[in-house]
């Protein structure tokens, strides 16, 4: 028996199903493929009433994409000047005007957004709560056709959550989830980044690496650092040290030297700029008496450390809102996404190889 009589034959062509075309959906409703392909794709210049007619149209025929044609399309799109199609806002919480620059990696998450959304053909528009209401920005981007919310770090900025309409949006936020606001989000990887540095510091030679990190930010980058420790013997493991802001800066100075007598390390790794000032008015040098190193370079006074690669944060959040857009995927999630970029290490002056390693 040959090989194709082994194999059963083709169903005859009248039985086979064809694939539903932009052209048959517009024949149903009478109106262009073109109409249709921009409805389909979210593009202005469909009415946003005939734009779910078509939408729900194509559903009930059973429309599916042809990958080929798409790959085809977006080859030739790549070729052209990008044209853009819709606008993504960037909702600011900052109740003080121009808060989010003064810190670099925030500014950094900016540009990255910016050049991605750019490049897929949106417009990335900031909008500021101190100047607008949540209220007023949902009925602003409702009117203005915006499907995309992203929304930088906040610390207990927001005071009227409930009154946006969530559930029109497709919403990406910076910053470790919470039950504040519980988006889709993109971060660094903090926990694998402290690891990081730990493991460069003993590959450097030091042996007692302590951690110093803000109360209100120590859960990740504590939990890679205890993790980090375990590979040490006892002795030469080291409790991490919180700083809590609230307190005067001389208590916490005092705190601070307090466990620097205590447990005497010969590394600290930090989050923050106050160990830098702190060691340099209790007059230790670095990195002759204790080498230090940095969870953020971008925006702390440390120059060795972890680039947590904000740039490529705001690119990822980007990437990750349109496709939450493409697929209507909408509102406060039932399973929230957590996308984490890992950081690089930077090598400085302030850590260097020990002498005696």
């Amino acid at each position: 028996m040959s090989k194709s009589e082994l194999t059963p034959p083709l169903a005859n062509e009248s039985l086979v199903a064809q694939r539903i075309t932009l052209r048959d959906i517009a024949k149903e409703l009478n109106v262009s493929h073109v109409t249709v392909s921009k409805a389909l794709r979210d593009l202005p210049g469909v009415s946003s009433k005939l734009k779910i007619r078509i939408q729900k149209k194509a559903k009930t025929m059973g429309y599916v994409p042809d990958p080929v044609l798409a790959s085809l399309s977006n080859y030739r799109l790549s070729k052209k000047a990008n044209v853009i199609q819709s606008e993504i806002a960037w909702v600011n919480p900052w109740k003080q005007t121009g808060k989010t620059e003064i810190y670099n990696e925030f500014d950094l998450y900016w540009k990255g957004a910016l050049e991605t959304a750019n490049s897929l053909g949106y417009r990335l528009q900031e909008y500021k709560t101190s100047e607008f209401s949540l209220a007023r920005l949902s009925g602003i981007f409702t009117t203005r056709n915006i499907q995309g919310v992203l929304i930088p770090p906040f610390r207990e900025q927001f005071t009227d959550l409930k009154n946006f309409d969530w559930s029109h949006f497709a919403v990406v936020r910076f910053g470790q989830i919470d039950d504040q606001l519980p988006t889709h989000s993109v971060k660094s990887a903090q926990v694998s980044n402290t690891m990081l540095s730990f493991d460069h510091a003993r590959r450097l030679g030091y042996k007692r690496i302590g951690f110093v990190c803000e109360y209100q930010r120590n859960r990740y980058f504590g939990a890679g650092f205890n993790w980090a420790q375990m590979s040490l013997p006892p002795k030469d493991q080291l409790p991490l040290h919180k700083l809590d802001l609230s307190m005067s800066f001389e208590k916490m100075q005092l705190a601070f030297n307090n466990w620097l007598n205590k447990y005497n390390p010969d590394c600290i790794l930090a989050d923050n700029s106050e160990t830098h000032e702190m060691l340099s008015n209790l007059e230790w040098k670095i990195p002759q008496d204790i080498g230090l190193a940095t969870t953020s370079i971008h925006d702390t006074s440390i120059d060795t450390g972890i680039d947590q690669r904000p740039h490529e944060i705001g690119k990822a959040a980007i990437r990750m809102l349109v496709a939450l857009i493409a697929e209507k995927n909408l509102g406060i999630p039932e399973c929230r996404n957590e996308t984490l970029i890992e950081g690089k290490w930077i090598d400085g002056p302030m850590l260097p190889k020990k002498r005696d390693s």
